[in-house]
């Protein structure tokens, strides 16, 4: 279980640095900025379940 929320882990820091990069190209803008928002929105699901796995394996 932990090996597939580190690929989704690794898969999010692939998609931040390819977001960073769009940005740093002028890619986005204040009327299109929406795969920063799904980017973003994609890391947060993946941490919070990783607030939920951490004790599930560690801690019980």
């Amino acid at each position: 279980m932990t090996g597939l929320h580190g690929a989704h882990v690794i898969i999010g820091m692939i998609v931040i640095a390819w977001l960073f990069l769009r940005g740093v190209r002028g890619d986005f803008s204040a009327k299109y900025f929406t795969p920063v928002d799904l980017g973003g929105l994609y890391w947060h699901v993946v941490d919070l379940i990783w607030i939920f796995l951490f004790p599930l394996l560690y801690l019980v």
